[in-house]
């Protein structure tokens, strides 16, 4: 098994999805007392967010990238970052270490790809639905992207970084996001990308009417598929 590099604490919740998932899905692919092998660097989710929201990527860069050297140094065979936001500067985490990186939006567009999927929509953070970093990425395996009115942006990013991140998972967050869920089918939308690990809080598949895909479930599994194959 390899060992498998986790930039998280972005947010911490995050991190804690992907590492319970990881070992889940190790003890269930594997069987017996099996866990996944990992190396995680967590990252102080305020500091990095208000560089964010300076505009000061360079800094998000280097920060994440020293988070990075440190996994790869401490014997990881390949990295993933446990977000979805801070893939704005993915490219520049890549070229700073000697591994791969397992792309997020690579993935969630070959899962879309993979059911026969010509559109989707997206739901992420403000940043991630507004800039074009990710949905662009999206796009170039073929698929159209759409992302929720400008109006209803904030409202995902309050029950994000208001709610999500803090363990609180209430009942009306889950019905606007579900109903976001069927604009974005109305707009053509042929399934949903849950593009931030904390919706996967929130909404689930029996919630919608049409296919979700799960963000950090579907990178969990790819990074298990590497690590096991």
């Amino acid at each position: 098994m390899q060992t498998i590099g986790l930039v998280g604490g972005l947010s911490w919740e995050s991190s804690a999805v992907y590492y319970q998932q990881l070992n889940r899905a190790v003890e269930e692919r594997v069987g017996g007392l099996s866990s996944a092998r990992t190396m995680l660097a967590s990252v102080d989710f305020a500091e990095v967010t208000a560089l964010q929201e300076q505009e000061r990527w360079d800094d998000v860069a280097d920060l994440l990238s020293a988070a990075a050297r440190g996994v790869e140094a401490g014997g990881a065979d390949f990295l993933l970052l446990c977000t979805t936001t801070f893939h704005r500067v993915a490219d520049q985490v890549a070229e700073a270490v000697g591994i791969p990186l397992l792309h997020l939006a690579d993935v969630v567009a070959d899962a879309c790809r993979a059911q026969g999927l010509e559109s989707v929509g997206f739901l992420g953070t403000t940043f991630a639905m507004s800039r074009s970093f990710f949905t662009d990425r999206i796009a170039s395996h073929g698929l159209t992207v759409h992302v929720p009115d400008e109006r209803h942006h904030e409202t995902v990013n309050r029950i994000i970084y208001d709610e999500l991140v803090h363990g609180k998972v209430l009942d009306g967050s889950r019905r606007t996001v579900v109903g976001l869920v069927d604009e974005l089918w109305d707009a053509g939308a042929g399934g949903v990308i849950l593009g931030c690990t904390e919706l996967e809080l929130l909404v689930h598949q029996a919630d919608a009417d049409i296919p979700v895909f799960p963000g950090t479930s579907l990178h969990v599994a790819a990074a298990l598929d590497r690590a096991l194959g």
